[in-house]
């Protein structure tokens, strides 16, 4: 299942917020206590589990009056078999954050920003939180562009360094979620357990790269995952004025 994607904006001023759209799911559940919650129960004659190597399914057999209904104003779904369906919600922290401080045109510097977006699941096996640019490079100005961040060696850096030449925009993921390629020894990314503060820097992509990813439910309260999005401009960086966009995507599947 996938949520509906979440449009990131990203905008640096050279001489910078984040626009960001998401759609929230409700649900509700039956019966809890202080030990147990059940989301959807039955009465029926028989039913159950049954799997081979070939095949895996789960019946329920008497219930009275199942199936699905849908009006202008309501949906409907009766019946176990009908309720089973994974509950998804994707939230964040900010509809518009900014990068900032403009980054002067003659000394260069480092710009900042971030949002948190929360992902809530009841599913079993867990939800997976990817990010995707809309363009190559993501951040642009009509013909001018600020390259994405290249680390070296093929994992991230765990410093965000830029050299007095370099024009380039990074991001990390920060969260107990977090996915390896993002966790770090202390020195080196993709190593290791910890989740060390601003490091691991990555460069974006158009091709979707996981940045969170869970084996279980985490409903109701849900996890949060920051992303940091930072642009660095070298002192002897030959780059235009102006402010430049970089349009990324966030997406929520449940595994």
């Amino acid at each position: 299942m996938h949520l509906s994607p979440l449009s990131l904006i990203v905008i640096a001023t050279l001489a910078t917020p984040i626009a960001v759209m998401f759609l929230s799911v409700t649900n509700a559940q039956i019966m809890s206590s202080s030990n147990f919650q059940i989301h959807s129960d039955s009465v029926n004659t028989s039913g159950g589990f049954s799997s081979s190597s070939n095949y895996a399914i789960e019946a329920t057999t008497g219930e009275v009056s199942s199936g699905d209904s849908d009006s202008s104003n309501y949906s409907l779904r009766a019946g176990f078999q009908q309720m089973q369906e994974v509950y998804m919600a994707m939230t964040v922290s900010s509809s518009s954050v900014g990068l900032a401080p403009n980054i002067p045109g003659i000394s260069g510097g480092v710009s900042n920003g971030s949002t948190t977006v929360t992902v809530t699941t009841d599913s079993l096996s867990g939800y997976q939180l990817t990010i995707m640019a809309d363009a190559d490079p993501a951040m642009q100005k009509g013909s001018d562009t600020i390259a994405d961040y290249i680390p070296s060696g093929g994992v991230p850096d765990y410093t965000f360094s830029t050299l007095p030449a370099d024009s380039h925009l990074g991001y990390t993921p920060e969260g107990s979620d977090v996915a390896q390629r993002f966790l770090n020894s202390g020195t080196t990314c993709n190593a290791g357990s910890s989740n060390d503060t601003a490091s691991c820097w990555d460069g974006l992509s158009t091709t979707q790269t996981v940045i969170a990813q869970s084996s279980g439910s985490n409903h109701p309260n849900g996890t949060d995952t920051s992303v940091r999005f930072r642009v660095g401009v070298g002192g002897s960086s030959v780059q235009a004025p102006g402010v430049y966009v970089a349009t990324t995507t966030l997406t929520a599947l449940a595994l």
